[in-house]
C-alpha cells in the first residue's frame, strides 16, 4: 500500500480538528437548547457508527476479523461507560470545565498502567503530572457554575476513559487487530447494550412521538455524523502517522474548544480559571515534548527483535 500524501493527511488532520470541535459545541447545544437524553444519544451516535462502519468495510477500507463475544463485552460496556459519563460531564459542567477534567485521563492511566499493568514511566513523564494536575484544580475551583454532581460525572468518566483506553491498547495486543477491526464488533455490542438500559433511567418515548421538533432532529443526525467521521479520522491518522502527531493536534483543539466556548455560552472566566488553562496547557505541551524526544531516541536505536523489548508506554504516547 502506497504511503499517504502529506496533502492527504493534512486534509484528514483538519477534518478531524473541526469534526472535533463541532461535536463538543454541538452536544452541548443539544443539551442546552433541546434537553435531549444523554444515553440515548450515544446510543443514536453508536449505531451511526455501526452502520458508518459497515459500509466502510463494503468498500473495502478495512478487513473485518472474528473476535470471540466475550472477550468484548467488558470493552463495549467500558466505551458505553466512557461515553456516557464524558457527555453526562458535559451537559452539568461548562465546556471549559469538561475539557480541562479530561485532561486528567492521561495521570490515570499512568497510575493504572503502573499499578496494574507494570509499566514503567520516566520521571520526566511522572513530573509533567504535577502542572496538569494544579491547572484542572484551579479551573474546576473558581468556575462559576461549578456543581458536585458535574464533578462527580466528569471524575467517574475520567477513570472510565482511562480503563478503555488501557484495555483498547491490551485487546489490540491481544487479539492481534487494528482499532477499526476493533470498533467493528465493539460499537453493535454497546448499541444494543445501551438499548436495554436506557429505558430504566431515560424518557425516550417522549423524544420519538409527536410533536418531533424537526429542528432538534437534525441537530442529533448532524452530532451523530460528526461522531462517525470523529471516529473514522483518528484511527486513520494514528495509523499513518504517530500518537504524537494526533496528541499535537489535540492541543489546538483544547484552545478552539475552550474559545468556542466562551464565544457561543457565554462562559464567563475568571482570572484564576485562565491561570488553571494555561498551566494545564503547559503541562500537556511538556508531556508531548518529552514523548517526542523519546520517540527520536529510538529511532536512532537498532531496531529490536524481540516482540517483548516495544516500548510499554507506545498505547498512550
Amino acid at each position: 500500500m502506497a504511503a499517504p500524501t502529506s496533502q492527504l493527511i493534512t486534509l484528514c488532520l483538519s477534518l478531524n480538528l473541526v469534526c472535533s470541535i463541532v461535536i463538543v459545541l454541538l452536544n452541548k447545544l443539544i443539551y442546552v437548547n433541546y434537553a435531549f437524553p444523554n444515553m440515548t444519544l450515544t446510543c443514536i451516535h453508536f449505531f451511526v457508527t455501526s452502520v458508518g462502519l459497515f459500509i466502510c468495510q463494503h468498500l473495502n477500507v478495512f478487513q473485518p476479523k472474528r473476535l470471540p463475544f466475550l472477550d468484548l463485552l467488558p470493552l463495549a460496556a467500558s466505551f458505553c461507560g466512557y461515553v456516557v459519563f464524558t457527555n453526562l460531564s458535559l451537559q452539568y459542567n461548562s465546556v471549559g470545565t469538561y475539557q480541562l477534567i479530561k485532561a486528567m485521563t492521561t495521570p490515570c492511566i499512568i497510575f493504572i498502567q503502573t499499578y496494574f499493568y507494570h509499566k514503567h514511566f520516566s520521571l520526566y513523564v511522572k513530573s509533567t503530572l504535577i502542572p496538569i494536575t494544579i491547572g484542572v484544580f484551579l479551573n474546576s475551583y473558581y468556575d462559576i457554575k461549578y456543581n458536585h454532581l458535574g464533578v462527580i460525572f466528569a471524575t467517574v468518566g475520567v477513570l472510565v476513559t482511562s480503563l478503555y483506553q488501557v484495555w483498547v491498547g491490551e485487546k489490540q495486543h491481544e487479539l492481534q487487530v487494528n482499532s477499526m477491526q476493533l470498533l467493528y464488533y465493539q460499537a453493535p455490542i454497546s448499541t444494543l447494550m445501551l438499548l436495554f438500559i436506557i429505558p430504566f433511567f431515560e424518557p425516550v418515548f417522549s423524544y420519538l412521538l409527536p410533536p418531533w421538533n424537526l429542528h432538534a432532529a437534525g441537530i442529533v443526525t448532524l452530532s451523530s455524523i460528526v461522531a462517525f467521521l470523529i471516529n473514522l479520522t483518528i484511527y486513520w491518522i494514528i495509523g499513518n502517522t504517530s500518537p504524537v502527531t494526533y496528541n499535537m493536534v489535540g492541543h489546538l483543539k483544547f484552545c478552539l474548544i475552550l474559545f468556542g466556548a466562551y464565544l457561543f455560552f457565554n462562559e464567563s472566566l475568571h482570572f484564576l480559571q485562565l491561570l488553571g488553562i494555561l498551566i494545564t496547557l503547559s503541562g500537556i505541551i511538556l508531556y508531548t515534548h518529552i514523548k517526542m524526544a523519546d520517540q527520536k531516541t529510538k529511532n536512532t536505536l537498532p531496531l529490536q527483535t524481540n516482540v517483548s523489548e516495544k516500548d510499554p508506554n507506545s498505547v498512550i504516547s
